[in-house]
């Protein structure tokens, strides 16, 4: 017996998410194809996370004993983007837990009400040095707890 079929996915409206960061489109994001290359689209969830996190002081990149390290990530794509184009990524936070973070990314063309794309990936937050998993640090759990 086969499993019960998964929703398909659907684009999001921009409610759904808390926060949102610009970004423009380079030239070499196209493929042959006119429109930007599936893998620019993650670049871009590192972009919107990662930039947030450092400019709320919520993350040290070059000296912060706690890193975050990708274990799982996903994308739906809905509309294609292109250069030249800007892109507007929300943000939001999906499961807080005691070492990791399941972030969600939706991915509009400027003033689109609803995603091109959206997804998600799972950060665990970890020691530097020894790459074990460690409790949030207290400043990012602060940090992120209003965009859950």
């Amino acid at each position: 017996m086969n499993p019960p079929a998964s929703p398909r996915p659907q684009a999001r409206a921009r409610g759904h998410y808390r926060v949102f960061r610009s970004i423009g489109t380079r030239w070499m994001d196209n493929d042959v194809y006119g429109h930007v290359n599936n893998v620019v689209y993650y670049s871009w969830f590192d972009t919107a996370v990662n930039a947030w996190l450092i400019e709320q002081g919520a993350l040290d990149i070059h000296g912060g004993e706690v890193i975050g390290l990708v274990i799982e990530t996903q994308c739906n794509y809905f509309a294609p983007l292109a250069f030249p184009q800007t892109i507007e990524a929300g943000l939001r936070v999906a499961h807080l837990g005691s070492s990791s973070v399941r972030y969600e990314v939706g991915l509009f063309a400027q003033g689109e009400p609803l995603t091109a794309a959206c997804g998600h990936f799972v950060h665990v937050y970890v020691d530097r040095v020894s790459r074990r998993p460690v409790p949030l640090p207290p400043k990012l759990k602060a940090t992120l707890q209003p965009i859950v």
